[in-house]
């Protein structure tokens, strides 16, 4: 008798998990996945074309809170969690709801992991917003400062139409409109884009790994929340956030991350209380007495000079780090807060899923969190910030809104750099990483 599996997941690691664990695995029947976190990416079909042999109609995708009627009705053997940011609290209420429904609850560990011929630097986060992007992009720059064809490949976001997306390669902004990105997957290419870095994303990876290993002499993988890699690292980079000290050691799995890393990046820690910095190097250290820790600050960057002293602002936020990241707020806030501006709380003005998202995250206050999944979100957060009246808007996303919503007030786009703040620099462990690498070669 095949075991019969739901895979509960976001659009992302669940699918990995599958194709590596369970496609074609005559020992298993995946009867369903659940999804949760990204809005409107339940009630699909996870197609033929890419479930294998065993699945001639595909996959459902199943709305998470289903999941007991879906335990019930395809009398579910084994319950297997599949993605990430979510506290050990919240995992262990899975896990109980799932148990007493007479399943077991699985997490899959290192054996999704897929082994390149390339060496691979991994930049992974305890939490989503700790700045893992702006350390991936640097990170980018130093590697193709020493010569080395570099391509990115990021962890998955495939909300659209999974068979074409099973490989996705990026190399202009224009193919962000090809695939017809959301605001999140805008907001993690297109700041490589501008850096000239050629990034691979898609659903299945051992075919995305496939094609990268054909032009790259190092890949970076970048990673997606807190989820450890998809691709096993030859250098395992980790970055903590001591605005939230001690989630290095509660959120699942982002404390993988941490017994698995070879450099910590502690970041932020110009904006940071100083007993927060210790707490959190405390964390690490016990964990893992091994890895080097480098510190570095996370600038506010404005793309011009602007007096917004005393002027009205809405500030607009990077939405998965201010909604499940559970940040209060990001870049666009402490540049508004540090410049004098008054700001506006966008809460009464938010319309349809943008006000839904405030019931669902009531640690927002000041600031609006760039949701648009799908061309209905997109119109609403369009619609909220045209009612708002105000002076600028703060754009703090990784990318510039106004080239996908238009509003009216004046507007002015702040985002985070990464500066190195101590010795040795992060720069100089992947040069000494690099020549350890080249000499065994």
């Amino acid at each position: 008798m095949r075991r019969r599996v739901v895979i509960m997941g976001a659009g992302g690691r669940d699918f990995h998990n599958f194709n590596i664990l369970f496609k074609d695995n005559p020992d298993y029947e995946v009867v369903a996945f659940t999804a949760t976190q990204i809005p409107g990416i339940e009630n699909r079909i996870y197609p033929s074309d890419l479930a294998g042999s065993l699945y001639p109609n595909g996959i459902p995708i199943l709305p998470e809170d289903k999941l007991p009627d879906i335990i019930k009705e395809y009398k579910v053997d084994e319950v297997v969690f599949s993605y990430s940011d979510v506290s050990y609290i919240y995992v262990m209420q899975k896990a109980s709801l799932v148990l007493s429904l007479g399943a077991d609850f699985r997490l899959i560990g290192l054996e999704s992991m897929l082994e390149s011929k390339k060496p691979v630097i991994s930049v992974c986060a305890v939490r989503t917003g700790s700045g893992k992007s702006q350390t991936t992009r640097y990170v980018v720059k130093v590697l193709r400062e020493m010569g080395l064809k570099t391509i990115v490949v990021r962890h998955p976001m495939p909300y659209g139409n999974l068979n074409s997306q099973k490989i996705q390669r990026f190399e202009t902004l224009e193919d962000l409109d090809r695939y017809q990105c959301t605001i999140e997957e805008r907001e993690e290419y297109e700041p490589h884009l501008r850096q000239g870095a050629i990034i691979y994303s898609g659903v299945d990876y051992k075919e995305v790994l496939k094609e990268v290993e054909k032009y790259a002499d190092v890949i970076v993988w970048d990673g997606g929340n807190n989820d450890f890699p998809f691709f096993k690292p030859s250098l395992s980079i980790v970055v903590a956030d001591p605005h939230r000290p001690g989630h290095e050691i509660t959120y699942y799995p982002g404390e993988v991350n941490v017994y698995m890393a070879d450099i910590f990046v502690i970041n932020k820690v110009d904006t940071a209380n100083i007993k927060d910095i210790k707490i959190v190097e405390e964390n690490l250290r016990v964990r893992n007495k091994i890895a080097k820790i480098v510190y570095a600050s996370s600038p506010v960057v404005a793309e011009r000079d602007e007096e917004i002293k005393g002027k009205k602002v809405l500030v607009v936020e990077d939405g998965p780090t201010v909604t499940h990241g559970e940040m209060p707020y990001g870049a666009g806030f402490l540049y508004a807060k540090k410049m004098g501006a008054e700001i506006v709380d966008p809460r009464p003005f938010a319309l349809g899923s943008i006000a839904k998202a405030y019931e669902k995250y009531p640690h927002l206050e000041k600031v609006l969190p760039a949701l648009g999944y799908n061309n209905e979100q997109l119109k609403e957060l369009e619609a909220t910030i045209n009612r708002i009246p105000v002076d600028y808007v703060i754009i703090g996303t990784p990318i510039d809104l106004r080239a996908v919503i238009k509003f009216s007030q004046k507007s002015l786009r702040v985002y985070y750099e990464f500066k190195d703040e101590s010795i040795p620099t992060l720069k100089e462990l992947i040069i000494e990483w690099w020549n350890k690498i080249s000499k065994k070669n």
